[in-house]
């Protein structure tokens, strides 16, 4: 259950506290150390009269009992309120018929205007202070509506619009409105409930909803819940697929309504709309659809089937090839987006292009991917009508078969893999595999919900999905946070995603975000480099494949927490925001290829590069000269030559001691000067093709150490090693 909810140093203001709900929630608030204003104006349920008994004798009960309680006889407010309760007393049943202006203004009045005002007195207190829990009180009437209620019940509702719309502006300043529908005995519903059914439905089964609504600690902001006898539910909008009724270029008309009534109506796979974003997103989404197709989209047998065979005409087709050219400043500019930091030591190979062991970061793959999305290419696809504004991010998978070179310019070839039908939405399965020349390097899977196009009879499942999984249930082995910077969607777009939700603060808003989030895949980056580094050792020959699923938005300025449970060679993890607990990617995994396994991928591969001669040949000569050049020289050069941006092997000319030696393999010792070229260049500067300096100056030929002995170095090969 874990530890009580208090409410110490809180000022709860409950309205309509004198009797019934409103007395419920001051004794249990007061009961729970917050000091609570009871606020009551001592008149009866029509509104007539009034008087201060109903509040002095709960403030007296409360006191009674050890609490902290002030009453307040009419509209007052106390700046250090942080918390409001809106339980506003009144009801003037009639028939509709019936309704004076009088019965309808005193309703309106009281019930909506006075929570208005209230909560406007408290609301920039709120967000100076930069919390605040306000609850409103509908009722099931403003819900389903009542005989004799009408003007209640307009009421009543109208507070469920002011609440939602409460929540989305105080969601940034930490202030949380929720609405609750309590089936409860009070003064109004004695008119309207048996005598024994209102004793049966005892306030203090309401109270505790509230008191957790209220409490700092709960997160739900814009919900409605109804409540009554240790009962609790939430409601949601539910809203049927619809039928589009007209056809471009030709009139609506009533006929075509009657035509599509059926499906107007039905509410099997129907959309659950969470915002106003979600729910005009689908009407301009029709008008896409129309002015795209110029035919009638209509849900009748006929339509289903137009649907179902163009989003089936969709699966296997391929958009146009496309390739993707790089240097180390991408990859640098890659890591950098996604947390890599000279801080950390182990983080230098991926930002320092000298670095002697230089590597892309294996998620540095999904940038290469995604330019078939960005190009817009889905668009073009027959049979798929895509609103760019609906689409969502929902899973990623990456596959590497081999680590990507640090450099160089892959082909890219993308398919559709298949389209599900989720009644909600569609999911499109958007596979790409990028190859190096003709061996392929890399495969991304990119899985695209499509909010609101759902519902035309198509499968719901695929073999072709790769699969998330759920993460184990014990104790994550290692758990490792990153503060993301204010800055990191800004760094993290320099890759290429340009959507300006990352960047714009009024995109953001028509998106429904309080300000721009950070992109899904930067997340996804900051996880695998920190699985990389926990469990082998930044070690990118080792990393296979990573899936993820994205659950909820991050903003920049949140710590990233990454938690990892390791299962052989699989490390499964989830992602979540420390500061909310929300977990952002879940059912994710990377899988590792064993020690072992890479050993015997890189060896030496010095059998297929035209270096291999040229060393060999020098450590043949060095027997014939090598004290002589030992003398010369003093010094030891390790050597990395790289095929394809990766290290193919590494050899060691040691001139230091003895007559000299070549072997392949790293330094047994600290080496003086370590050289990183490609074979292809190396073999250019041993013909003198190339001049070293100015490889070095373009970037071609890196070096660290003691770089002044390369000089030295050319005397060997000029001088002693012509082959």
């Amino acid at each position: 259950m874990g530890s009580p909810l208090r409410f110490d140093g809180r000022v709860v203001l409950v309205t309509g506290a004198g009797a019934g709900l409103g007395r419920a929630y001051a004794l249990a608030f007061a009961e729970r150390g917050a000091l609570v204003v009871v606020n009551d104006l001592g008149g009866d349920f029509k509104g007539v009269g009034k008087g201060s008994l109903a509040a002095d004798k709960v403030v007296e009960e409360i006191r009674r009992r050890g609490g902290k309680a002030v009453a307040s006889y009419g509209m007052v407010f106390e700046r250090t309120i942080l918390l409001i309760f809106l339980q506003l007393i009144i009801l003037r049943d009639r028939s509709f018929a019936r309704i004076s202006d009088e019965d309808w203004d005193i309703i309106h009045r009281v019930h909506l205007r006075g929570s208005f005002q209230v909560t406007r007195a408290a609301w920039d207190h709120m967000k100076k202070q930069k919390y605040g829990r306000i609850i409103m009180t509908s009722s099931a009437s403003g819900i389903y509506g009542n005989f004799g209620q009408a003007n209640y019940s307009a009421a009543k509702l109208g507070l469920l619009g002011l609440a939602n719309s409460l929540a989305i502006e105080g969601r940034k300043s930490n202030i949380h409105c929720n609405t609750i529908a309590p089936n409860a005995g009070s003064r109004m519903t004695q008119t309207v409930m048996p005598e024994d059914l209102v004793e049966a439905l005892k306030p203090e089964y309401v109270a505790p909803l509230v008191l957790w609504l209220c409490h700092e600690s709960c997160e739900e902001n814009g919900g409605l819940f109804e409540v009554g006898a240790g009962w609790i539910g939430k409601l949601r909008w539910e809203r049927t697929l619809g039928a589009i009724v007209r056809q471009k270029n030709h009139p609506m008309t009533p006929e075509a309504v009657k035509a599509n009534w059926k499906k107007i109506c039905d509410f099997e796979n129907a959309s659950k709309p969470q915002s106003i974003q979600e729910s005009t997103g689908s009407i301009i989404e029709v008008l896409s659809k129309i002015d795209s197709e110029g035919v009638s989209a209509n849900h009748t047998s006929h339509a289903t089937s137009t649907a179902t065979s163009g989003f089936a005409g969709a699966i296997g087709q391929k958009l146009p090839p496309f390739s993707y050219a790089y240097t180390e400043l991408e990859a640098i500019m890659y890591a950098l987006g996604v947390g890599a930091s000279i801080k950390d030591p182990k983080d230098l190979k991926f930002v320092y292009e000298g670095s002697s062991d230089f590597s892309c970061l294996p998620t540095f793959g999904v940038i290469i991917g995604q330019k078939s999305l960005m190009g817009g290419g889905l668009a073009e696809i027959p049979g798929l009508s895509i609103n760019f504004a609906k689409v969502l991010h929902g899973e990623q998978y990456l596959e590497l078969y081999k680590p990507l070179p640090r450099a160089g310019k892959l082909k890219c070839e993308a398919v559709v893999a298949d389209v599900l039908d989720k009644g909600s939405g569609v999911v499109i399965i958007m596979d790409v595999y990028s190859y190096s020349e003709k061996e392929l390097i890399c495969h991304n899977q990119f899985s695209l919900f499509l909010v609101g196009s759902g519902g035309f009879g198509g499968k719901r499942t695929s073999d072709k999905v790769k699969v998330a999984v759920a993460t184990p249930n014990r104790p994550p082995d290692a758990v490792l946070t990153d503060t993301t910077s204010l800055n990191q969607a800004a760094l993290y777009r320099l890759s290429g995603d340009w959507n300006p939700l990352h960047i714009d603060p009024n995109f953001a808003s028509l998106a429904g975000f309080d300000k721009p989030i950070l992109h899904g895949l930067c997340t996804f980056g900051f996880s695998a480099r920190r699985i990389l580094q926990q469990f082998a050792d930044n070690d990118v020959s080792r990393f296979k494949a990573i899936k993820a699923r994205f659950a909820k938005p991050v903003y920049p300025g949140q710590t990233l927490q990454t938690e990892m449970w390791k299962e052989g060679n699989r490390i499964h993890f989830q992602t979540k925001v420390q500061e909310t607990g929300d977990i952002v990617i879940s059912n994710a995994y990377v899988d590792l290829a064993p020690t072992s396994d890479t050993s015997a991928k890189t060896p030496s591969e010095g059998g297929k590069l035209q270096s291999t001669l040229v060393f060999e040949e020098i450590g043949r000569r060095l027997k014939d000269v090598g004290p002589e050049v030992v003398k010369k020289v003093n010094a030891v050069f390790e050597w990395h030559i790289t095929k394809g941006g990766n290290i193919g092997a590494k050899w060691t000319i040691d001139l230091k001691s003895g007559s000299g030696k070549v072997y392949q393999g790293p330094a047994k010792g600290a080496a003086d000067t370590t050289i990183i070229l490609s074979d292809e260049d190396f073999m250019e500067v041993v013909l003198g093709k190339l001049d070293p300096q100015k490889a070095f100056f373009s970037g071609r030929l890196k070096a660290r150490g003691n770089i002044m002995l390369s000089q030295k170095l050319q005397m060997i090969l000029k001088d002693y090693a012509k082959l």
